[in-house]
C-alpha cells in the first residue's frame, strides 16, 4: 500500500512545487501585455485587457537609446568573454590533467584557492588595476580578464571531466605521431563536448547577467548592457512604466533560456561526469 501511494504522492508534491516555482514566471509574461495600472492591482495570469504598449514603449527607453543598442552591447560583451573562457580553460585544464611539470599540485592548489576568495574582496584592486590600463567605461575588465583563464570555476569543472578520459587513448595517439595539440584537438576536443557546452551555458548566464562589474567598470549609457538598462529604466522622479520594464526582462530571458534549452542535453551530461573522478 505504501509503495502504491508514494509515487502519486510524490507526483502531486512535485507538480505544486513545480508551480510554485514557475508562478512568478508566467505573471511576469502576463503582466507584460497589461495595462500599467492593471499590473499590481490584477494578480491573474489573464490580463484583463490586452495590449502590446509593454512592448513598443518599453524598446524605446528613454528615446535616446533604444533596447536595440543595449541588446548589442550585451552580445558585444558576453559572447567574446564566453569564446575566451572556452579557449583559455579548456588549455590550462587540459595541462593539469595531461601533463606532469614542478609544481603542478602548487600551482592547482592554488588555482582552487581562488574558487574560495569572494569577488567583493578584489573589486577595489582590480579596479585600481583596469584604471592604470584605461581600461575603464569599455567590456575591457569583462573580456581580456578571460583570455588568461581566470575563471577557476571552469578549469576545475574541465580538468574533472578529462581526468575521466582513459590515457590509452593519448598513447595510442602518440604511436600514430600525434602531438600534444592534435591529441588535444582530434581526441580530447570532440569527447568533451559536453563539458564544453556546460561551461558555455553557465558563462553566458552568469556573463549576461551580470550587475555589478559592468556598474563599476562602464559609466556610458551608450555602452550599457541589458542589466544597467533595466535599472535605468526605474527612474524615480517620475512614474514608472512597469509594463514596458516587465516586456524588457522577458524579452531579456529570451536568449539565455533558448541556448540552455538547445543544449540542455550537453549541459545535464557535462554537470552528471565532470565529477565522476577526483
Amino acid at each position: 500500500m505504501k509503495r502504491n501511494y508514494s509515487k502519486p504522492v510524490s507526483y502531486v508534491f512535485l507538480i505544486l512545487l513545480a508551480a510554485f516555482m514557475v508562478y512568478p514566471l508566467l505573471w511576469l509574461l502576463a503582466a507584460s501585455f497589461k495595462q500599467n495600472q492593471d499590473i499590481f492591482l490584477d494578480l491573474s495570469l489573464v490580463p484583463k485587457s490586452w495590449t502590446l504598449d509593454g512592448y513598443k514603449n518599453g524598446w524605446n527607453s528613454n528615446g535616446q537609446y533604444s533596447y536595440t543598442r543595449f541588446f548589442m552591447n550585451t552580445f558585444l560583451m558576453v559572447i567574446p568573454t564566453v569564446l575566451f573562457t572556452i579557449v583559455s580553460s579548456f588549455l590550462v585544464a587540459y595541462g593539469f590533467a595531461r601533463f606532469k611539470f614542478f609544481g603542478k599540485k602548487v600551482f592547482f592548489s592554488l588555482m582552487l584557492s581562488t574558487l574560495m576568495l569572494p569577488n567583493n574582496l578584489i573589486v577595489i584592486s582590480r579596479y585600481l588595476l583596469f584604471r592604470d590600463f584605461n581600461w575603464l567605461n569599455s567590456y575591457k575588465p569583462i573580456i581580456i580578464p578571460a583570455l588568461f583563464a581566470t575563471y577557476s570555476f571552469f578549469i576545475f569543472m574541465i580538468v574533472q571531466f578529462l581526468r575521466g578520459i582513459p590515457r590509452e587513448l593519448d598513447e595510442a595517439a602518440t604511436i600514430d605521431g600525434c602531438g600534444s595539440f592534435a591529441i588535444l584537438w582530434r581526441i580530447i576536443l570532440p569527447l568533451s563536448k559536453s563539458v564544453v557546452f556546460s561551461a558555455m551555458i553557465f558563462q553566458f548566464v552568469w556573463r549576461w547577467n551580470d550587475f555589478q562589474n559592468v556598474l563599476i567598470y562602464i559609466d556610458s549609457v551608450s555602452k550599457y548592457p541589458l542589466a544597467l538598462a533595466l535599472r535605468m529604466s526605474l527612474d524615480i522622479t517620475e512614474s514608472v512604466n512597469w509594463n514596458g520594464i516587465l516586456a524588457m526582462s522577458v524579452l531579456s530571458l529570451v536568449p539565455p533560456t533558448l541556448i540552455f534549452f538547445f543544449a540542455q542535453r550537453y549541459f545535464v551530461e557535462g554537470v552528471a561526469t565532470s565529477g565522476l573522478k577526483g
